[in-house]
């Protein structure tokens, strides 16, 4: 069982910059792969990333691409969310999650697949 927690996260200008890291304990991070998730008030929680455990595969949402990167240490038992070009539509509360089965990139999209959570860390963006 693995344990994950989050970064502090904050409040951001719109056009800043943020980055999250999750740090995991009890089990060695090179065993899973990993997801950041987001949940907005009032809307289900959704995929940012999602990078194997090699690195080597990475997904972004569309609504992402080209302005978070996702990356991870195994050595550093941490993953990495770096948020660039914010806008107000990417406040939410942000969630790593670890994934300790084989899946596809789809299939690693979706909260049901994560067995493991960190507790949420807030992102507001101001306009």
């Amino acid at each position: 069982q693995v344990q994950l927690v989050e970064s502090e996260g904050g409040l951001v200008q719109a056009g800043g910059s943020l980055r999250l890291s999750c740090v995991a304990s009890g089990r060695t991070l090179g065993s899973y792969a990993m997801g950041w998730f987001r949940q907005a008030p009032g809307k289900e929680r959704e995929c940012v990333a999602t990078i194997s455990r090699s690195g080597v595969s990475i997904y972004y949402a569309d609504s992402v691409k080209g302005r978070f990167t996702i990356s991870r240490d195994n050595a550093k038992n941490t993953v990495y969310l770096q948020m660039n070009s914010l806008k107000p539509e990417d406040a939410a509360v942000y969630y790593c999650a670890a994934d300790g089965l084989i899946r596809t990139i789809e299939e690693r999209t979706r909260p049901t697949s994560y067995d493991f959570w960190g507790q949420g860390t807030r992102v507001t963006v101001s306009s």
